[in-house]
C-alpha cells in the first residue's frame, strides 16, 4: 500500500503526457506544416547545443561551479529530449514511443531512468577527466601538439558516449546485438562505397602518430611545395610560395615522397660556381669561402665549405655549401642571392675569371677528300697517295745517287 500513491501519480502523469502527445498531430494536420515544425524544432535544438559551451563558461558566483555544470548538462539533455519527443508526437508516433517503455511504470522503471541518467552524466563527466589527462600528458611530452590533443580527446569522448548509450540500451532491454550487426553491415557497405575516403582517414591516423610534419613546417609532397596550414584526419593543406592553397589527401601524402625542410631547424644550401681552367681552383675555393664567411645569413657553425665538384665543359665547377637556421623560402632565396653576389664580386676582385659557356671547334684534313660509299675511284686515289713516297724524300735520293 505504501507504493500506491507514487504509482498512481506516475500513472496519472504518464496518461497526461500520452494524451498531450496524442493531441499534437491534430494541431498540425498537414504534411507541409509537420515538416516546417520539425525543421523549426531541429534548428532550435541545434542552436541550444551550439551554445552549451558558452553556458558552461558563465559560472555564476551564487552557484558552485560543479553544480552549475550539472544543471546546464541536465537542462541541455532535457530540452534536447523534449524536442525529440515533440518531433515524434507531431508525426503521430507517440504510441510507438510509449510502447518502447511498456505499460509497467513501477519502481523498476524509475530505477532504470535513474541509472540511465547516472550513466549519461558519468560519461559527460569522464570526458572532462579525459581532457585533463590528455593536457597533463601533453605538458610532459612536447611531441603532442594541439592537433593531436584534440583528436585524442574526440576519440575518447566518442568512445565514452558510445559505451554509455550501449549500457543504457541494455538496461531498457533493447537488442543491442541486432543494432551492432546492422551497424557492421552498414559499415561494410559504406566502406566499399567510400574506399578512397576511408583510405585517407586511415592515412590521417598514421600521420597523426608518425608526425612527419607539423603546422607551419616547410614541406614538399611530390610536386607540391609550401607551408603546412592545416592538418585534418582526411587531408593536409599547404600554402605554396605563389600564394595558392593546395589540399592534398592524406593517402597521397603517405604514398608520395615527402621532404621536410623545417624539421631539424637548419638547412644546407649549395651554390655552384665555375672558374676558368687557367685559374688555380684551390685559390678560387679559398676566395669564395672567405667571401661567404663575411655574410650574415650563413651560419658560422658549421662553417661554410667550398668543394671541387666536377670538370665542366667550360669551367672547373666549385660547390659553395653553407647552412642557414630557422629555414624558410624567403631566407633561402635571400641568402642564396647574397652568396652569389659576394662570390662573384670576390672572384672578380682577385682576377679569377668566371667563363661563359664555350666550345672549341677543331678540324683535320681528310686525305684524298671525302670518300663516298660505292666510289672506287676515290678509294684508289687515296691508296696510291699513301703508297707513293714523299716528293722531298725522292729528291734527296736522286742527289745521293
Amino acid at each position: 500500500m505504501s507504493h500506491v500513491g507514487p504509482l498512481l501519480a506516475l500513472q496519472i502523469f504518464s496518461d497526461g503526457v500520452g494524451s498531450t502527445l496524442a493531441g499534437l498531430p491534430q494541431l498540425v494536420p498537414s504534411t507541409a506544416g509537420r515538416i516546417a515544425v520539425t525543421f523549426a524544432i531541429g534548428v532550435a535544438v541545434m542552436a541550444l547545443l551550439a551554445r552549451t559551451e558558452w553556458l558552461h563558461a558563465i559560472e555564476p558566483e551564487q552557484i558552485p561551479q560543479t553544480l552549475w555544470h550539472v544543471f546546464v548538462t541536465f537542462g541541455t539533455m532535457i530540452l534536447a529530449l523534449t524536442g525529440g519527443v515533440a518531433i515524434v508526437a507531431v508525426w503521430g508516433l507517440s504510441a510507438e514511443l510509449l510502447g518502447v517503455f511498456g505499460d509497467n511504470y513501477g519502481p523498476e522503471t524509475l530505477v532504470r531512468i535513474g541509472i540511465s541518467l547516472l550513466f549519461l552524466i558519468g560519461a559527460y563527466t569522464m570526458t572532462g577527466l579525459v581532457r585533463q589527462l590528455i593536457e597533463e600528458i601533453a605538458e610532459t611530452r612536447s611531441s603532442l601538439g594541439e592537433h593531436e590533443r584534440e583528436i585524442a580527446f574526440r576519440i575518447g569522448q566518442v568512445t565514452l558516449y558510445l559505451l554509455a548509450f550501449t549500457i543504457v540500451l541494455s538496461l531498457w532491454r533493447v537488442n543491442v546485438g541486432g543494432i551492432l550487426v546492422g551497424a557492421g553491415f552498414l559499415g561494410i557497405v559504406v566502406g566499399m562505397a567510400a574506399r578512397q575516403t576511408l583510405g585517407a582517414l586511415i592515412a590521417g591516423f598514421v600521420l597523426m602518430f608518425s608526425r612527419p610534419f607539423e603546422i607551419g613546417d616547410w614541406i614538399q609532397v611530390g610536386e607540391h611545395e609550401g607551408i603546412v596550414t592545416d592538418i585534418t584526419i582526411v587531408n593536409t593543406r599547404i600554402q605554396t610560395f605563389d600564394g595558392e592553397y593546395v589540399m592534398i589527401p592524406n593517402d597521397v601524402v603517405s604514398s608520395e615522397s615527402l621532404v621536410n625542410r623545417s624539421r631539424k631547424g637548419r638547412l644546407r644550401i649549395e651554390v655552384e660556381v665555375g672558374v676558368d681552367y687557367d685559374a688555380d681552383p684551390e685559390r678560387a675555393a679559398k676566395v669564395a669561402q672567405k667571401a661567404v664567411s663575411r655574410l650574415d645569413d650563413p651560419m658560422s657553425v658549421p662553417t661554410p665549405q667550398v668543394v671541387l665538384k666536377r670538370l665542366g665543359d667550360s669551367a672547373v665547377v666549385l660547390g659553395v655549401r653553407y647552412w642557414i637556421d630557422n629555414p624558410s623560402a624567403r631566407r633561402k632565396w635571400r641568402s642564396q642571392t647574397a652568396v652569389i653576389g659576394a662570390v662573384k664580386e670576390a672572384l672578380e676582385a682577385e682576377g679569377i675569371k668566371i667563363p661563359f659557356p664555350q666550345r672549341e671547334l677543331t678540324g683535320r684534313e681528310e686525305a684524298g677528300g671525302f670518300v663516298l660509299a660505292g666510289d672506287d675511284t676515290g678509294a684508289e686515289a687515296a691508296s696510291s697517295e699513301e703508297q707513293a713516297p714523299p716528293a722531298e724524300a725522292a729528291s734527296d735520293g736522286g742527289e745521293s745517287s
